[in-house]
């Protein structure tokens, strides 16, 4: 009987290995991105880690710190009650149990306020500011006079980095990480004329630099790039937009910056196609959905359609499919798990999330 079931036991483990082999053959990277928990929430992050993101075969997790953790050599930038290191390891460890990668986010470059809200990195440090004549408090919604969606930190200051990359260490080696996303998406404010570094430069020599900086710091460390793909997109000649693509002449940066940043794509209006350009500029990519759940998964489809098309030098830059989540992760896994909220989620994310969860299992 004892030979039975270890022979059962080995024959299961090969067949899961060769299921293992084939999904990553389809689809190498089959990731999740979403806001760090909060710290009453690690345990309940870590049960849905293991229930539900690890049995469907997500083999990466982004996860948006920001200031959400007790940075140590910039205590000023903590949020009020943040992750500790302990609560790191504990969702590293999860991670590391499931051959999950772990990667950690902090938004870089743009996205340093929202709506009325100044971020940690502008508040501590005013002077970093792009266009400090611009206030937040101005916010109306958008569009506004004020051109405001998100204030920009200025990648010239001469003081920047030094915040930046302590900030950029510490996260990597708290969740024990091998790569960092820096975020860049919907850069609006960049070289702007009252700038008296950036003034009159060329935005995507900008954009390009600041990306190239913060890659290098990561090489230096031995760990890869990931950022959102949208700045390096012409949102005028593709029709994309100034969201989903840029009016504000960054694009041109695709060609400037290193080969070997991962670029994750996103679009959540339709399954645009953009990812194969990506791809044919010699840049490593994934596809990117959010809350509909056709798109979602006719974007993974579409990624194993190209990959299975493509010339190989090209097919192996189409790596696979992140999808994204943009709620605290306590407001969505309420709502993913059924439970009474006050603020349950109703755009669709819950439900694409599941259909994207069970298209991952049936690879």
């Amino acid at each position: 009987m004892k030979k039975i079931s270890a022979f059962l036991f080995v024959f299961a483990a090969l067949h899961f290995s060769a299921a293992a082999q084939e999904s990553d053959s389809m689809l190498p990277i089959r990731g999740f991105a979403i806001e760090a928990p909060a710290r009453t929430g690690v345990e309940e992050f870590i049960r849905f880690i293991d229930d539900d993101l690890a049995p469907a075969g997500i083999n990466l997790l982004i996860l948006r710190v920001d200031w959400n953790y007790d940075y140590r050599k910039h205590p000023e930038l903590r949020d009020e009650n943040p992750l500790t290191k302990a609560d790191a390891e504990k969702l590293a460890a999860a991670c590391r149990r499931h051959g999950i990668r772990l990667v950690p986010q902090v938004n870089l470059l743009g996205h340093q306020s929202w709506a009325k809200e100044t971020h940690a990195l502008l508040r501590e440090y005013p002077q970093f500011d792009e266009n400090p004549s611009v206030k937040t408090e101005y916010y109306t919604g958008w569009p506004n006079p004020y051109g405001l969606y998100c204030k920009s930190y200025c990648p010239l200051h001469p003081d920047v980095h030094k915040v930046v990359f302590d900030v950029v260490d510490e996260i990597c080696d708290a969740f024990q990480a091998d790569a960092f996303h820096a975020g860049m998406d919907e850069v609006f404010y960049i070289g702007e004329d009252e700038c008296p570094r950036c003034h009159g430069k060329d935005r995507s020599e900008l954009f390009a630099g600041e990306v190239t900086a913060i890659h290098d710091h990561l090489a230096s460390k031995g760990r890869q790039m990931m950022i959102w793909g949208d700045r390096l997109l012409d949102g005028r000649t593709t029709g994309l937009g100034e969201w989903e693509a840029s009016y504000n002449d960054t694009w041109r940066a695709i060609d400037m910056i290193p080969k070997d940043i991962l670029i994750c794509d996103w679009h959540y209006e339709r399954a645009d196609l953009s990812a194969v350009y990506f791809a044919m500029k010699g840049l490593p990519v994934v596809s990117c959905g959010h809350r509909d759940a056709d798109i979602s998964v006719q974007q993974i489809k579409d990624m194993i359609k190209f990959r299975g098309q493509a010339p190989e030098e090209t097919a192996g830059n189409l790596q696979g499919y992140i999808h994204t989540i943009w709620s605290s992760a306590g407001q969505f896994l309420r709502s993913y798990y059924g439970e009474e909220s006050a603020y349950p989620l109703r755009n669709g994310s819950v439900e694409a999330a599941k259909a994207v969860l069970q298209c991952f299992r049936e690879l």
